[in-house]
């Protein structure tokens, strides 16, 4: 079957040793049935030849910005105009700062500055290079910009180190396309669909008084991965964030539910509790809040304030006492002890799964790009991830999430 009959997909490679699985995905995509124009930098072409690239996708192939052969058209803006989908395979990390920063030097980084179709990157390079904070960074950029990424595998790479840093296989980024595109047709495709997913995210906020409040470190980061994971596998997503550093995904087809105590958490879950297949509990709720909240702004007076806390309902604890058919993960972040805090909290919570991270390690926790990661289930470990940008670790998670209900429901 022709999954991609139809669509026009510009597939820009760039200058790495990874350069030649360019030829596979380019056959793999244009037996799909897609239409597609490689664009290649000038250090692509000290790997693979334009000529094979030509051949397998039956398409002219570009590489120079000023090689103009329609004097009726611009290719570059005819390119960007007629794609569905633009695909960096594999990406550098200098491609990825080009597109970062708004850079338009060669043909590639032109075509994109005009595209206004979605953009996916499938980076490779060095593990050291992959997890520089620059290129961190300018990964973390791209995210906020709607750019969809493709993890990169790990493995004895070219350079000889082993790590983090291969150009995910061919067969692989097709069934992300696929998947991409199905989504848009709204059809069933991706191990969640058909299931409901409900995530929490952000820090909740207690009131002292109008102005005042307690809350967390939270940044949002991590709940609002594990939404663009759910809704990338296929699934119906709900969203439900507290405070937060940044807005959360833009996609129509993700339901966002903004709330800011933990009661109000509290009710927004419960509201959705019954339909859902999957509850991820990655929000960072504040186990106390004041006992009362001023009606106006506290003035100051004396040296000291007196602010009595009382306990707030246990959100995980009160829906594992009464989960039916419901699949429960929570997160358990802390600052020692993660792997014995995380199983005693998945005891006593009734949980299928808890991610444990502990935040005082460098790369992990809240406001970072990245998260070190442990998963238990009542058996034990699950799964141990090192260093990962947050939407690989949601990824992963969610993937042993599908596997498990997947399971039960034979």
């Amino acid at each position: 079957m022709k999954s991609l009959q139809g669509k026009t997909i510009i597939l820009g490679i760039t200058g790495g040793i990874a350069a030649y699985k360019g030829a596979a995905l380019t056959s793999k995509l244009t037996q799909k049935g897609a239409k597609v124009h490689v664009i290649m930098t000038a250090s692509a072409k000290q790997f693979i030849t334009e000529l094979t690239l030509q051949s397998l996708s039956k398409q002219r192939v570009f590489s120079d910005t000023f090689q103009e052969r329609d004097p009726s058209s611009i290719s570059h803006i005819d390119l960007a105009d007629s794609a569905d989908l633009v695909l960096i395979a594999p990406a550098t990390a200098n491609i990825i700062a080009k597109m970062a920063h708004g850079l338009a030097d060669d043909m590639l980084s032109t075509t994109l500055l005009a595209a206004t179709a979605p953009v996916m990157v499938a980076p490779a390079m060095n593990v050291n290079m992959y997890q520089h904070p620059a290129v961190l960074a300018n990964i973390d950029t791209l995210y906020k910009r709607g750019v969809q990424f493709i993890e990169p595998g790990e493995g004895l790479l070219a350079c000889g180190y082993v790590g983090k840093g291969r150009l995910e296989e061919p067969e692989a980024i097709v069934k992300v396309v696929e998947q991409f595109f199905a989504l848009q047709h709204g059809a069933a495709a991706g191990p969640l669909a058909g299931k409901k997913v409900l995530i929490t995210a952000g820090g909740t906020i207690e009131r002292i008084d109008p102005v005042r409040y307690i809350t967390n470190d939270s940044s949002g980061k991590m709940g609002f991965a594990l939404t663009r994971a759910a809704r990338a596998m296929g699934a119906e997503v709900t969203l439900i964030a507290a405070r937060t550093d940044e807005a959360p995904p833009r996609d129509p087809e993700i339901r966002v539910v903004r709330v800011e105590s933990a009661a109000d958490m509290y009710e927004a879950v419960l509201s959705c509790w019954d339909d859902c297949d999957i509850l991820v509990k990655a929000a960072a709720v504040s186990d106390y809040r004041p006992r009362q909240s001023a009606e106006s702004k506290i003035k100051k007076s004396g040296d000291t304030l007196t602010l009595e806390l009382v306990k707030t309902t246990d959100i995980l604890e009160s829906l594992g006492k009464h989960k039916d058919k419901q699949f429960l993960i929570g997160f358990a972040a802390e600052t020692g002890n993660a792997e014995w805090y995380a199983k005693d909290k998945l005891a006593r919570k009734n949980l299928d799964l808890i991610v444990a991270n502990d935040i005082a390690a460098e790369g992990a926790g809240f406001g970072t790009e990245t998260n070190i990661v442990s998963i238990y289930d009542a058996e034990g470990l699950v799964l141990d991830l090192p260093l990962l940008s947050k939407d690989e670790v949601a990824r992963r998670l969610l993937e042993l999430a599908a596997e498990r209900i997947s399971g039960a429901a034979l």
